[in-house]
């Protein structure tokens, strides 16, 4: 028995151990199908399916979602506790599980491939819930326990829907599992500095009527368009978006905190070289920012440009959110009992099998392989306090929001924690040196590097789930704090409700990237 648990808790471990090598194959099952947002069909359905055997009642495509899912699993009255799985992998990040670049077999560098990974993420999260579960079972303990499949997270896309839709409703708490991102923060939890907002929009030009651009006239005696100087249509429109609103870029906001605008063009025109307008374009832009007003700010601007481009190029344009989220909102007794649960674990530990493959890794981007070739952070514990003096030092006064997640969107419905486990990364030669992300994504797809991150994460998720459930003090400590920091609960005085409308209709209809099947089999596509 692990020293300082409870009973539940040591039968929620010892089932995480016998299970250890059943869970290693479901993340490689996940990491293997690879789809990217919006289009996470198989990874979907395999955990909706899991789900159902595991003896969770399942609704399927919640909130207009076909690759979302809420599944619930009850015990009797208890407090309701909630966690998520994500599993969209990213364009442009194909990558084999070997020591060298090179895309995944039958695919181009172009294809998706999982980077935080999210197929350990996903897999971490669910490890512990189903552990806990296991332990409610066998201990009698009573509650119940929500489990949400979250698509498209790299577009911030799930949360904020399923928050609009009235999903998270009712939840007394919430669990929130991201592998290692901050090099101050490798295995612990967010405190007060908490992900910022993230906003995205598309704008869609449409060049409806060209032929009212200029009088017959202009074309002398013939009258269909080849003859004719045409209308600038949408790629002009597109291309006039994309450069004007760069070189505004720098007017939108002040040169201060960390804050990114990038930009993505789904379509441009009709894929043909002719003298008739282009009728469509589209451009998709993405905000990270600290703050609200400031996203506001930008995207005030954006549509104005688009107004303007849309009538100079003889276009109409309509605007259509992607997605908007909230600032986190911190909760530090749900942070403290997290973290005191993996004090009490450790961290987790890299066998010599991971190791020999990290200097494999080295040995081909032509470095000396390392004695200790992981980053040596990784078997450290940093209590939340300490990793927010790293965050501060290197912040503004004023910013208490940093980088993106749409996992904030939990944060302002229920007590939510934010755990971090380190990952696989390898140690710098020298200061300043950075591997090619491909290294990381390799070592996403090897077991013995992969597999002590997404454990270690399982088993603070599932003892730290028999705690809330178990002592109702540690419950009501965490559901206090969010009364007083939203100013009364949900619906409080300081209490911001979610960005999207009540109806909004999630944005799968895009022509984002996907995996194709045609006569020459199963194909990458950019529609």
């Amino acid at each position: 028995m692990a020293s300082g648990f409870s009973a539940a808790q040591n039968t929620a471990l010892d089932w995480l151990k016998r299970n250890h090598a059943t869970l290693s194959a479901d993340h490689m099952t996940i990491w293997n199908l690879h789809e990217p947002s919006w289009r996470e069909y198989k990874s979907s359905v395999w955990y909706m399916d899991r789900l159902a055997r595991e003896g969770f009642e399942v609704e399927r495509g919640t909130a207009g979602m076909p690759t979302a899912f809420r599944a619930r699993w009850s015990n009797g009255a208890g407090p309701t506790l909630a966690g998520y799985a994500e599993y969209d992998a990213i364009p442009g990040q194909s990558q084999a599980p070997e020591p060298r670049r090179k895309p995944r077999e039958g695919t181009s560098f172009r294809a998706a491939g999982h980077t935080d990974p999210h197929s350990a993420l996903g897999i971490g999260s669910f490890g512990g819930f189903l552990a806990a579960k296991h332990a409610m079972e066998t201990h009698g303990l009573k509650g119940t326990l929500v489990y949400f499949g979250e698509p498209a997270e790299k577009m911030c896309g799930s949360k904020p829907v399923h928050a609009a839709h009235g999903y998270y409703d009712g939840l007394d708490a919430a669990f929130s599992f991201h592998p290692h991102s901050f090099p101050a923060l490798t295995n612990g939890c967010f405190w007060d500095t908490t992900s910022a907002p993230y906003w995205s929009r598309i704008y869609t030009f449409e060049c409806e009527h060209p032929e009212t651009w200029q009088s017959e006239a202009a074309g002398g005696a013939v009258t269909h368009a080849h003859a004719i100087a045409r209308a600038p249509g949408a790629i002009d429109a597109v291309c006039l978006m994309y450069t004007n609103s760069k070189m505004m870029k720098e007017s939108m906001l002040p040169h201060a905190g960390s804050w990114t605008l990038n930009e993505f063009i789904p379509i441009a025109g009709q894929a043909a070289a002719d003298n008739i307008a282009p009728a469509i374009g589209q451009i998709q832009y993405a905000m990270r920012a600290p703050t609200l007003p400031m996203c506001q700010a930008a995207f005030d601007v954006l549509d104005r440009n688009a107004d303007h481009v849309a009538a100079m190029t003889h276009c109409t344009v309509t605007k259509a959110w992607i997605t908007k989220t909230r600032a986190g909102l911190p909760n530090h007794a749900m942070a403290e009992v997290t973290f005191r649960n993996f004090e009490k674990l450790g961290a987790p530990e890299w066998s010599e099998e991971a190791k020999i493959f990290a200097r494999e890794l080295q040995k081909s981007l032509g470095l000396e392989p390392m004695q200790e070739p992981l980053f040596e952070g990784l078997t450290r514990l940093t209590p939340p306090w300490e990793a927010e003096k790293a965050f501060r030092a290197q912040l503004p006064a004023w910013q208490l929001n940093y980088a993106a997640d749409d996992y904030v969107d939990y944060t302002w419905h229920a007590p939510t924690v934010r755990l971090y486990v380190g990952r696989p990364t390898l140690q710098a030669p020298k200061p300043g040196y950075r591997y090619p992300e491909w290294v990381r994504h390799a070592m996403g797809g090897v077991p013995a590097c992969i597999d002590p991150m997404w454990s270690k994460a399982s088993a603070v998720v599932a003892t730290t789930l028999l705690d809330l459930l178990s002592d109702p003090s540690m419950l009501e400590k965490a559901q206090g704090e969010f009364r007083e920091r939203t100013g009364g609960g949900v619906g409080g005085s300081k209490w911001v409700a979610p960005l999207l409308p009540a109806d909004f209709e999630a944005p799968i209809g895009y022509r984002w990237p996907e995996y194709v099947d045609t006569p020459r089999g199963r194909e990458w596509t950019v529609p």
